[in-house]
């Protein structure tokens, strides 16, 4: 299952992303392979891995750079940064000039409760609501309650914020114990954010467009 965020407008920056032009989720060939087992596993359970990002392009990196130096641009803040200024983005390491996700073995995910409910789809401009509001009042998303929601700029987005219990915290502590199986580990401010190790391509950063025919034949 998959939602990728940054082929739509539904994300920090407000628009799709450059180097975004298909929706469709890329790894190395280990993370692909260890996801498809750790999906089997949570298949078992009731439960479906849902994607929101994959493979990056640096040229991705590089419009969110460009997004953060422009302080006047604050269409999303509402909703994904609520409580940081955006002159803070980079010291605080909401954004940096590059991602591990550029090397193609690092996954933004959930989990989704089965049978999946579908989800609507945002609309430019609607009312937004802070990425840490109760589940029940956030944008829709057919995912289990994590707490808060994908790309939340908050300390209540780390992984163990003490803040974070019940459910929510189970919910956390079962992606992050199966991801571990199967080589994936976690950062540690982002609950959504795994990379699979080792890396086949720990010191290359791609710029190949998202898309089908980026891989196709391999």
């Amino acid at each position: 299952m998959q939602e990728m965020r940054y082929t739509t407008a539904h994300n920090f920056v407000g628009a799709p992303v450059d180097g975004y032009r298909q929706p469709v989720c890329i790894l190395t060939r280990p993370a692909a392979n260890a996801l498809h087992e750790a999906q089997r596993k949570l298949l078992r359970r009731g439960y479906s891995l849902k994607v929101y990002d994959c493979y990056r392009p640096q040229r991705a990196v590089d419009h969110f750079v460009r997004w953060a130096k422009d302080l006047d641009d604050e269409e999303m803040k509402a909703e994904f940064y609520p409580h940081v200024a955006k002159s803070r983005l980079f010291a605080d390491g909401y954004i940096a000039e590059k991602s591990g996700h550029s090397r193609g073995s690092t996954v933004d995910l959930t989990l989704v409760r089965l049978p999946a409910k579908a989800t609507r789809r945002y609309v430019p401009g609607e009312r937004l609501v802070p990425c840490y509001a109760p589940k029940d009042e956030r944008f829709p998303d057919n995912s289990v309650d994590m707490g808060t929601g994908y790309d939340c700029f908050d300390t209540l987005s780390h992984t163990d914020d003490p803040r974070i219990q019940g459910i929510q915290r189970a919910n956390r502590h079962l992606l992050k114990g199966v991801l571990g199986e199967l080589g994936f580990v976690n950062l540690p401010e982002e609950w959504w954010h795994f990379t699979y190790k080792p890396e086949p391509f720990p010191d290359t950063f791609f710029d190949f467009p998202v898309a089908r025919r980026s891989v196709a034949g391999h």
